[in-house]
């Protein structure tokens, strides 16, 4: 998920779109998402020495958000104007043995995650990992139906042409799982978040300018379910569903609940603060409890 629409969309499109884009960038700063309970950020989890990994595509990267307001870098450590309900609700506070790595890429796919994993270097027995992962969007959005659909570029397809694809993503993400755990030999937990839907359930993305996709919503979910029973055969997988807490942010509503950015596949930063939000939440949750 990276590309700006705008250069894909008809001109008569674009009219209709302008004003909307403009506003969109005027109120894409704010708070989003859930209240996160503060009582389980007040102790100390742990003292062992801890890896926050990014693993992903431009959501983990935190394309389009400015330094330090991506909802990894939120994960670490508030920003300095955080929202007086959000301060020192951070992973450094309760884990002081925590260091960050993010290789999460922009434009990247579930096949290209999958060699990224199998890249890592073994981790220290002594060291726990935590992994938030995004994956899968890009293997649906590209490529964007300028091309026939294929694996990891889904768009257009139907559904009975998407099943073997979607079962070799779901193989793939239990392969991934597999290898995360075997390079944290001292134990790791792996937060995958699920696929979201700018069209708020409408399936309408044809108003983007996009070519129609009658069977994109099926796809979808046929992709978040994937992600779900994967994570069910491993109990180090934990999933954080994005797309359920994004419904009523998409475009179909008015700007005050916007929670994407001006190219309709990314988060603006309320929606980063809403994803910061659930990855704390279910983090706290498995993590933050004697």
């Amino acid at each position: 998920m990276k590309r700006r629409l705008a250069i894909l969309i008809p001109a008569g499109a674009l009219l209709i779109l302008a004003a909307w884009l403009f506003a969109e960038r005027r109120t894409s700063i704010g708070e989003g998402g859930p209240t996160v309970p503060r009582a389980p950020f007040e102790p100390t989890w742990s003292n062992r020495p801890v890896l926050l990994l990014g693993l992903g595509d431009s959501v983990t990267a935190g394309f389009g958000a400015r330094n330090r307001y991506s909802y990894f870098d939120r994960l670490v450590a508030n920003p300095p104007d955080e929202f007086p309900s959000m301060r020192d609700i951070n992973l450094r506070r309760v884990l002081p043995g925590l260091q960050a790595r993010n290789f999460a890429v922009n434009g990247s796919t579930s096949d290209q995650h999958a060699e990224r994993i199998d890249a890592l270097e073994r981790a220290d027995p002594a060291t726990l990992g935590i992994v938030v992962l995004t994956t899968g969007g890009n293997d649906l959005i590209h490529n964007y139906g300028r091309s026939s659909p294929k694996p990891s570029a889904m768009y257009g397809a139907t559904i009975a042409q998407a099943r073997p694809w979607i079962e070799a993503f779901e193989q793939r993400l239990d392969a991934m799982f597999t290898s995360l755990e075997n390079r944290f030999p001292g134990g790791c937990h792996i937060f995958i978040a699920t696929i979201y839907d700018p069209t708020d359930g409408v399936g309408d993305i044809e108003v983007t300018g996009l070519p129609p996709w009658p069977d994109g919503l099926a796809i979808l979910a046929s992709c978040n379910a994937a992600i779900a029973r994967a994570a069910a055969r491993h109990a180090s997988a934990h999933v954080v569903d994005v797309r359920r807490e994004f419904l009523g942010h998409g475009f179909h509503h008015g700007l005050s609940a916007h929670w994407y950015d001006s190219n309709i596949e990314d988060p603006n930063e309320r929606g980063y603060d809403a994803i910061r939000r659930l990855m704390l939440i279910e983090i706290a949750r498995v993590l933050g409890t004697p």
